[in-house]
């Protein structure tokens, strides 16, 4: 089956970031109130979030996919999905009481083979609007592939003795993420896939060591230490890229440091397994 048919693809969402939202976001990153009331980087995440009714989502959580006319995204037939990579620009900051839109886009459609079977790379375009103004200009890239053998190794493997050195980089925080802060990410988010939330199934179905941390909350973490640097809404880009799972319970090293053409950024793994990569530019 061909799936060209979605490319081009459009939805429109709306939003209003008040005070309750604002206030559980920082909340949930321990953050004080800002003043003036402009918010973090990193806010968008929890806008104009998909709103399925749950009679409509799949077994892993995600809004089950279909070949209906009215379906934003192709029904493709492997299983499993991941938000593998972003690249932002970040045009306006977000203020509370902000109207928000985000006009979304089906920008390319790419199928591939690869070791683990079939795979499929969706790029799709963002736009977030706040009171008018472009906010976020946003591509993020989902991958589909094929479900894992039931008797396939955890992922990813028992931390090894190595230990991870930040000796190299300008900025360090280390913290763990535990199933509380994953909850509570989910919820701002409305985020139901299950493998941030559901242990049996991420260890039984999706072969995961444990709860998965979501990527755009390693993301949220890295620009809230390139805040803690630069100073809030100081960036003008950011993208980030998954590279390995990072586990609920275990401890998360964020680092940043500067480059030739801005700031590069990383998340690890206590061993020195990383996480996530990242660049930043201001």
């Amino acid at each position: 089956m061909s799936f060209d048919a979605w490319i081009g693809g459009a939805q429109q969402s709306s939003d209003n970031l008040d005070e309750a939202q604002a206030t559980r976001w920082l909340a949930t990153f321990n953050l004080a109130k800002p003043d003036p009331a402009i918010m973090p980087q990193g806010i968008h995440f929890a806008l104009c979030t998909p709103d399925a009714p749950t009679e409509a989502l799949g077994e892993d959580g995600h809004p089950a996919r279909d070949d209906s006319s009215g379906s934003f995204l192709p029904p493709f037939p492997m299983p499993r999905r991941m938000w593998a990579s972003s690249a932002m620009e970040f045009r306006a900051p977000i203020a509370i009481g902000a109207t928000v839109t985000r006009t979304s886009r089906v920008a390319s459609i790419t199928e591939k083979d690869g070791s683990s079977g079939k795979l499929a790379f969706v790029n799709v375009d963002h736009e977030t609007h706040a009171n008018g103004t472009l906010s976020v200009r946003e591509t993020q890239t989902l991958v589909y592939r094929d479900a894992a053998p039931a008797d396939a190794p955890l992922l990813p493997p028992e931390q090894g003795e190595e230990r991870f050195d930040p000796s190299g980089w300008d900025v360090h925080r280390a913290l763990t993420p535990d199933p509380r802060l994953l909850f509570r990410y989910s919820s701002l988010t409305f985020n139901s896939h299950r493998i941030h939330y559901d242990a049996p199934y991420a260890r039984d179905v999706e072969r995961y060591r444990g709860l998965v941390v979501h990527g755009p909350l390693t993301a949220s973490l890295l620009l809230q230490l390139a805040a803690r640097k630069l100073g809030e809404n100081a960036l003008r880009t950011f993208e980030f890229r998954g590279v390995s799972p990072a586990i609920a319970g275990e401890p998360l090293h964020l680092v940043m440091r500067a480059s030739e053409d801005g700031f590069e950024l990383g998340a690890f793994a206590a061993d020195g397994r990383q996480i996530t990569k990242a660049k930043a530019s201001t």
